[in-house]
């Protein structure tokens, strides 16, 4: 802090000031930890007269500068103008006389348009941020909210990770985007979706897209649960939607991998291509699952691991749901099957007990009483290919492949005897 201070005072001596601006000043009223990362924005000052006293520092960004120093961001205060459709199209005004309230005025939302005096240590707050941090309150600072796209997925990102709530006219200005969102990249889309995905309530930001009429520009496939209603003695939560919410917040409790997380968010969007006359029942959802994981993952862009996990969640949550009910011959092939996967025993075991589990409270138990994962492992463990070749020499390609099924069959069989 002592060399960020040093620059400030340098600054200072020249006619301008240094401030520290954006999501350190959120975290740090909020208590969150903060990251190394820090974004300073510099008033009074031109391109040129920075880099003179600064030749040492680093510029990156094609449409404004930003200089890197010390290892953090050092930005000079600007005003932005729309110039065409999509999150890239503006023109920056950068100038001496833009104080630090018209820059704050740009951003996106109250909480992130606070600035700090380096020196002085005073906060600037012109839109009541700091009060809205307190009362958890997400709302857009001025009306050039409506200027980004990419900043309604951000809403929506902030609500999950930080646990607020978005007030009626920030949500209004959010659907007032919905043409444009089409113009985002899919990897700007996922971005916000990872960062939700790693919160500790995901199910906050399809809420936030889905109060805001948003939902099905980018994440169709989960719009599509909605009114999609199940068994209520299976399902008294509600429909295939609440459902699907419930499931993705419950893997936050049960692991940090976000591709198992997002095959609990997937494992049952084959419900809502279910036909209204079929309902509350829906037959055949897990093979039907399958493609709709794979239409979502591509408009998206999520990572093709995640998209195979997903699939796999699809397919065999149902079977792994009733795995105690089945026959051998069934276990056998889901073990088999699953096994070899990138999801694994393991993630299935997760989804399964995330799916089953109606609260939280229930979490551990479900996941506890779930025993395929455990089963499985020990039958290929014990039965494997270098045991059956030891006990039939003489077989070998499918024959030898086909025996050590029936082997693991038997095993699978002895285990339920006893």
């Amino acid at each position: 802090m002592q060399k960020i201070e040093k620059i400030a005072k340098i600054i200072e001596e020249n006619g301008g000031r240094l401030y520290l601006v954006g999501g350190a000043i959120r975290d740090r009223i909020l208590g969150i930890e903060q990251e190394k990362d820090k974004d300073y924005c510099v008033t009074g000052f031109s391109q040129e007269k920075f880099q003179n006293l600064f030749p040492n520092a680093k510029i990156q960004g094609k449409d404004f500068p930003v200089f890197i120093l010390e290892n953090q961001e050092f930005a000079l205060a600007r005003k932005e103008r729309k110039t065409g459709i999509g999150h890239k199209k503006f023109e920056f005004l950068v100038d001496e006389n833009i104080s630090i309230e018209e820059d704050l005025a740009r951003r996106d939302l109250t909480i992130n348009s606070i600035a700090e005096n380096v020196l002085t240590k005073e906060l600037i707050d012109p839109f009541d941020g700091k009060k809205d941090i307190q009362n958890k309150i997400l709302r857009k600072t001025t009306n050039a909210f409506q200027e980004d796209p990419l900043r309604a997925y951000r809403v929506a990102r902030f609500s999950a990770t930080l646990g607020f709530t978005v007030e009626p006219e920030t949500l209004k200005a959010m659907e007032k985007l919905k043409q444009e969102l089409t113009s985002l990249s899919k990897e700007r889309v996922f971005t916000e979706l990872q960062k939700a995905l790693a919160s500790h309530q995901p199910s906050k930001f399809f809420e936030t897209l889905k109060k805001a009429n948003i939902l099905q520009v980018h994440f169709l496939e989960i719009a599509q649960l909605i009114g999609k209603i199940q068994p209520v003695e299976h399902h008294p939560e509600g429909d295939s939607y609440q459902h699907t919410m419930i499931v993705v917040d419950n893997s936050t409790k049960l692991t940090e991998n976000l591709a198992i997380r997002y095959s609990c968010l997937v494992h049952d969007l084959g419900k809502g291509l279910t036909p209204k006359e079929m309902l509350p029942h829906h037959y055949g959802h897990d093979e039907k699952g399958v493609e709709q994981v794979a239409n979502l993952s591509k408009k998206i862009g999520v990572p093709h691991q995640w998209e195979k996990c997903g699939k796999v969640a699809c397919k065999w949550h149902m079977k792994a749901g009733i795995y105690e009910k089945m026959t051998a011959k069934k276990q056998v092939d889901l073990i088999e099957n699953v096994a070899k996967t990138i999801l694994g025993l393991e993630g299935l075991k997760i989804v399964v007990a995330c799916d089953k589990a109606r609260e939280a409270k229930d979490l551990e138990e479900q996941f506890n009483q779930i025993q395929f994962e455990k089963i499985g492992k020990k039958c290929l463990e014990e039965i494997n290919g270098n045991k059956i070749k030891k006990k039939y020499p003489n077989i070998e390609g499918i024959e030898l492949a086909k025996r050590l099924h029936e082997e693991r069959i038997k095993w699978i069989k002895a285990i339920d005897k006893n």
